[in-house]
C-alpha cells in the first residue's frame, strides 16, 4: 500500500494534531509513553485520514491510552476490545482500527478473544504491552509471568508456566506477529507502519517495562551492555545472526533451531528468516527462543498474505444481495407476514 500523509489546511500532520489535552497518568519512567509517542508518529503517516482512525482498549494502564490520543476512540471492557473491534470493523470497513491491551487483559479474561481475533485473521491492529504482572491492580501474576517471579498472589513464586504471546498467536492462526521492547523506538514505529500495510490481524507484543513491579524485566535484552548478545533482531532475506560482530547465528538441527559460533566452516548454514513463509513451524520456533539458551527474536516474525475475515464476510454479503429477492433490511422487515400498526 502506498502511503502518503494526510494533511489539515493544506499542511501535513504532526504528531502534535494527536495528542489529546488529557494529563496522561502513567508512573514516570512507564514504557507505555514510548508506545504512545509512537504511535503518535505512526498516524501521521498513515494513508487514512485522521477521522478514520480508532483506538479501542480493554482494561489496565495499557487501556488508558485511548484517552491520550486525538483520535476517535472506545475504553471498552475487560478483554473486550478485540470484540468490539469486531463490530466496529465489520460495521465500517474503511477505519482504521488499534487495539491496545496488556498481557493480563488479552491473555486471561480477554484470551477466548485473543484467539478468535488470530484465527478470524479481521485487518485490526494489536498492541500487547507486555510486563509481565498486573499493574494496574497492584501487582498480581498475570498469565506472562515467570516461573518462580514473586507476585502478590504468588509469594512463594509463580508456579504456573507463562504464555509465550507469539507461540499462542501463530498457532491460533495470527498471520502478523511481531515482538519489540519499549526501548527501541526505531524499530516499534517500522513494525507498526508493517502491521498498518498488512491485511489482517497483525499482532505486537512490546516488552514493556512496569517501573513499579517488574522494573529491569526485560533488562538483559535492552541493556547495552548485553543487548547484542541476547537480541536476534529479524529482517527479512537476511541471515540470522547476533551479537556485537555477528558472531552467532541460527541453524537448523534436526527439527530444533540451534545456536551456533560462526566461522568460515558453517557460514552458509545460517538460516535466512522469511516472514512470508506460511508454514508456521519455523515463525513458532523464533517466537520460542528464550534466554538463556538462545537469544530472543525481535522484529516482524510473520507476515504472510491470507484474506482478511472483514473482506470474505462482505463478498457473502454482496453474493447473498444480488442473489436475494431482499436488497436490505428495510424490504426484509417489509416482506412475509408483517403489518402495519396504525
Amino acid at each position: 500500500m502506498k502511503t502518503e500523509t494526510k494533511k489539515k489546511n493544506g499542511k501535513p500532520l504532526s504528531i502534535k494534531d494527536f495528542k489529546s489535552d488529557r494529563n496522561v497518568k502513567w508512573c514516570p519512567g512507564c514504557g507505555d509513553y514510548m508506545i504512545l509517542s509512537m504511535m503518535q508518529k505512526t498516524f501521521t503517516q498513515l494513508d487514512h485520514p485522521k477521522e478514520d482512525i480508532v483506538c479501542i482498549s480493554g482494561i489496565g494502564c495499557s487501556s488508558r491510552l485511548p484517552y491520550y490520543l486525538d483520535t476517535y476512540g472506545i475504553h471498552s471492557l475487560h478483554g473486550r476490545a478485540p470484540a468490539v473491534s469486531t463490530g466496529l470493523k465489520l460495521a465500517n470497513p474503511d477505519l482504521s482500527v488499534w487495539v491496545v491491551t496488556g498481557d493480563g487483559d488479552s491473555m486471561a479474561i480477554g484470551g477466548n478473544h485473543f484467539i478468535h481475533a488470530c484465527r478470524r485473521n479481521l485487518d485490526i491492529n494489536i498492541i500487547i504491552f507486555n510486563n509481565k504482572i498486573y499493574g494496574m491492580t497492584k501487582g498480581q501474576s498475570s498469565p506472562t509471568t515467570p516461573l518462580g517471579m514473586k507476585t502478590k498472589t504468588a509469594p512463594y513464586g509463580s508456579y504456573e508456566p507463562p504464555f509465550n504471546i507469539g507461540e499462542l498467536a501463530i498457532s491460533a492462526g495470527a498471520t502478523f506477529f511481531a515482538r519489540v521492547p519499549d526501548k527501541s523506538p526505531q524499530l516499534l514505529g517500522d513494525v507498526m507502519m508493517e502491521a498498518y500495510k498488512h491485511k489482517g490481524t497483525s499482532i505486537i507484543e512490546v516488552l514493556q517495562n512496569c517501573v513499579i513491579f517488574t522494573d529491569g524485566i526485560h533488562e538483559k535484552l535492552t541493556d547495552k551492555e548485553t543487548k547484542d548478545e541476547n537480541q536476534l533482531e529479524l529482517k527479512a532475506g537476511e541471515p540470522m545472526v547476533f551479537g556485537k560482530d555477528d558472531e552467532y547465528g541460527i541453524q537448523i538441527d534436526g527439527m530444533k533451531l540451534k545456536k551456533v559460533r560462526l566461522d568460515d566452516d558453517n557460514n552458509t548454514n545460517t538460516l535466512i528468516h522469511d516472514p512470508s513463509e506460511k508454514e508456521t513451524q519455523q515463525h513458532v520456533a523464533l517466537a520460542k527462543l528464550q534466554l538463556p539458551d538462545f537469544p530472543v527474536a525481535m522484529g516482524i516474525i510473520r507476515n504472510t498474505e491470507s484474506t482478511s475475515f472483514d473482506e470474505q464476510l462482505h463478498h457473502i454479503i454482496d453474493d447473498s444481495q444480488k442473489n436475494s429477492k431482499y436488497k436490505n433490511l428495510e424490504d426484509l422487515f417489509h416482506s412475509g407476514n408483517t403489518w402495519e400498526v396504525k
